[in-house]
Formats: structure tokens, sequence, C-alpha cells
């Protein structure tokens, strides 16, 4: 099974050294640390990219990543894993983690192995240019959400967690989420400080209750969540804001901006 770039030439450059050259332009030489997870931005990288190469540029890239997004499309299943095959990108072509997607799959009364989730879906595949400009011998394992059930996170955090466990190697877990989502830069920088300060404390069931009872739209909460519990049962001790930014900085328009977070979890 082999998918094709969704969003190549709108989100982010499909010519191959125009995008290198764009991915280079937002990240840094700093020095490096390893992570257990992530939380980075998946819009247009004229917006969030210096966000999300903020968030690359401090850590290791291990081989192996799960990347969790949401579904924005509604197609597939509602909690959903590609299990096999290849993604073919501008800088080079993916394969899946086959046998640690699996390992998941198993490990969850939830997920389904379904490529339909993933064909359209940008929110997993705006990170991987990032991913593969520090390593190119990248293999991932997509999963897209859904559901908006703690329980369910639980489960799917859990399975990703002992997985991860399982494999023996290094693993890293990427949320792939915007922040606020066309409100004032005021109001949005107001709503994402109480998610982020929920996510810093590593509290996974307090930002997703926080996002509902503040009607947050941080479309990747469910994703959010889930690398704070797969983290958590792995061992991480803090979180850290990296980065973070409105579309205002471009755009210039700060009545409708959407906001943008890079942490990292350790």
């Amino acid at each position: 099974m082999v998918r094709n770039p969704a969003v190549a030439g709108q989100f982010y450059p499909a010519n191959p050294s125009i995008l290198e050259k764009e991915v280079s332009s937002y990240t840094q030489e700093v020095k490096r640390e390893d992570a257990l997870g992530v939380l980075s931005p998946h819009a247009g990288y004229i917006y969030s990219g210096k966000v999300a190469g903020s968030v690359y540029s401090r850590i290791n890239i291990p081989k192996d990543v799960i990347i969790i997004g949401p579904n924005h499309t509604g197609l597939g299943e509602p909690e959903a894993v590609m299990c096999s095959g290849t993604w073919q990108m501008p800088n080079g072509n993916i394969e899946i983690n086959s046998d640690l997607a699996a390992s998941i799959v198993e490990h969850s009364k939830y997920l389904k192995d379904d490529h339909l989730a993933h064909f359209n879906e940008h929110s997993l595949e705006v990170q991987i240019p990032f991913l593969q400009h520090f390593r190119k011998d990248l293999r991932i394992v997509p999963l897209t959400m859904m559901s908006m059930d703690y329980n369910v996170c639980l489960d799917i955090g859990h399975a990703v967690a002992r997985a991860v466990k399982g494999f023996k190697e290094p693993v890293l877990i990427v949320a792939s989420s915007d922040m606020t989502h066309y409100e004032s830069d005021k109001s949005a920088r107001e709503k994402d400080k109480k998610a982020i300060a929920r996510a810093l404390a590593l509290d996974p069931e307090g930002l997703l209750k926080t996002v509902r009872d503040h009607r947050i739209t941080m479309c990747g909460v469910i994703p959010a969540t889930i690398m704070l519990i797969a983290c958590k049962e792995l061992g991480a001790k803090k979180a850290e804001l990296v980065d973070y930014a409105t579309s205002a900085e471009t755009s210039g328009d700060y009545e409708h901006v959407v906001g943008y977070a890079g942490m990292i979890v350790k």
C-alpha cells in the first residue's frame, strides 16, 4: 500500500530542494536531548514552521517515530493505524514499521488497521519533512483519532506505551496539533495558556477537561492526551514549552488567528 502526499505544494513545497531549504530555515543548530514525546503544530509551514522547527531542533530523532494526529477528513475508522506500506514524500519514501504498528493494535481494544483514514489527512504528513531533515532512515507508525472519550485515550496511550516497551529500541511519540482556531490573538493566547499549563503539568485528563470546559478549539487534543498518557507510563518526569506563536505573526490579522505550541516531554 502506497500513500501519496496529500498537501505537498500547499502546506509545504513539493520540490525536494526547495522543501529542504525551507525546513532548514526553520531549524537551529542547538544542543539536542532525548525525548519521549513532543507536541508539534501542523499548519502550513509559513505559519507554524518556526514552532515545529524549534521543537525538532531540540531533540534527538530516533529511527522509529509514532505520529498521532486528529482525523480532519472523517474518513475511515475512528481510531486508525496504517499498519503497513510506504508514504511517498518529496524528500524520499518513508516505510511504516509494521511490527511496531501491529503491536500497538494488539494492545488496544479500539485501534483498527485502516489506511483510508490516512490518505487525505494532513496532520501527520506535515511532520515528516522535519523528521526526515534530521533522520534519513526514518520509519513511522501513523495513527489518526476521531474519538473524544478519555477512556479511549487511556486504552490507546497504554497500548502505545506497552508496544514501545516491548520494542526495545528508542521511539519518539509525536502528537500533532494546532491550538485555538479563528479567534482574536488575545483570546487565543489566553485560552491556549490554560491548555498548555495542563500539558506542562503532565496532566492528560486535565488537558482534555480544560479544553472542553473552556471550549478551546485545539484540534489535536486527543493525540496530545494520548501522547501524555503514553509518556507518563514510559517514565516522563517533565514537559517543556519550546515555542508558541499565532498566525498573526505571519498574516498580520490579529482578529482571526490560529495558535501553535511546541512542547517536549522527557
